[in-house]
């Protein structure tokens, strides 16, 4: 009796021993390349912290991917990614990852920003594979790629392209007749400033690149978010003009966008007399330059004055 009890102690240790061993046995890995760069990345894997590239929370949302962690904007999660984001913990700051919390949830891979300084993603790639994903919005197809990817959803990525195609050539047809000639302008309120965008960022790629306006100089000029005065800005006296406002993004001056309105030189602009600006006619915390912002101005504009004119017009 001894003996068999022995044996099937053995036998019981054995086997959860080789149950351990397989537990423990490392993911299968493969290679990506993203942007030029090779990254070693589990085949498939939903252990994802996004540290702020919101460009990835954007795709995340087209994805349906519920994420590890997050990053937060003035403290919280905008309300645009709830669908995402419930149960998931907050990293910290858009601009101020915490460290400390990422360490603990574990992650295989994180998504960083292009817009981080180099040392921050060093600090971040010590702990796992960390990507930074580009802020360019003409890069939108290959982000959106990299996390369908990643999770093993390649075909919803392929999907959301191809339906931003089929939105883009319907409001193309109306609408790059109307804007062609003109002067068009996309522009963000942050801390009661105006800035603009280079040609390749924010909403830009949309107006100049997809629908077929005219690049602006001063949006030709441009490196990198700039700040505009509102003199500056009249001389370009835009002809259609897109305002993107956040609460969140203006904090200390949440009467900025109201106080801008009543401003004698803003109401001298063409778009302004003739009722052509359109204020966050998309979520203001939408990037501009990813497949959900894409798709969600396209479908916006048909819902707008300038649309509805326009094809009264062509018929």
């Amino acid at each position: 009796m001894f003996k068999k009890f022995t044996a099937l102690v053995l036998s019981c240790a054995l086997v959860f021993g080789l149950f351990s061993v397989a537990s423990a046995a490392p993911a299968a890995k493969r290679e990506i390349t993203y942007k030029g760069q090779v990254y070693t990345v589990p085949v498939k894997t939903d252990k994802i912290v996004i540290v702020g590239a919101m460009e990835s929370m954007e795709d995340a949302l087209v994805l349906n991917f519920k994420p590890l962690g997050v990053p937060s904007i003035g403290g919280k999660i905008p309300p645009l990614f709830s669908r995402i984001t419930k149960g998931v913990t907050t990293i910290g700051e858009k601009t101020q990852p915490n460290l400390e919390t990422i360490l603990k949830l574990k992650p295989d891979v994180i998504l960083t920003s292009t817009k981080f300084p180099a040392e921050t993603n060093e600090k971040l790639g010590k702990i796992a594979v960390t990507i930074p994903v580009s802020h360019i919005s003409t890069d939108w197809v290959n982000n959106l790629k990299l996390l369908g990817d990643l999770i093993g959803n390649k075909n919803a990525s392929t999907q959301a392209v191809l339906q931003y195609q089929r939105e883009l050539a319907l409001v193309k047809k109306t609408l790059a007749p109307k804007l062609k000639d003109k002067t068009v302008l996309a522009v963000r309120v942050r801390a009661g400033n105006l800035f603009v965008y280079p040609k390749d960022v924010f909403f830009n790629p949309s107006l100049y690149r997809d629908l077929g306006a005219s690049v602006p100089a001063e949006v030709a000029a441009a490196k990198a978010q700039q700040n505009i005065s509102l003199e500056k800005f009249a001389e370009i006296n835009p002809d259609y003009l897109f305002v993107q406002f956040s609460p969140e993004e203006n904090a200390d001056q949440p009467k900025a966008l109201e106080e801008l309105q009543k401003n004698p030189i803003w109401k001298s602009l063409k778009a302004v007399k003739n009722g052509h600006v359109y204020v966050n006619i998309v979520d203001p915390i939408a990037q501009g330059g990813t497949a959900y912002s894409k798709i969600a101005f396209l479908q916006a504009l048909k819902q707008t004055k300038l649309f509805e004119h326009s094809r009264h017009l062509d018929k």
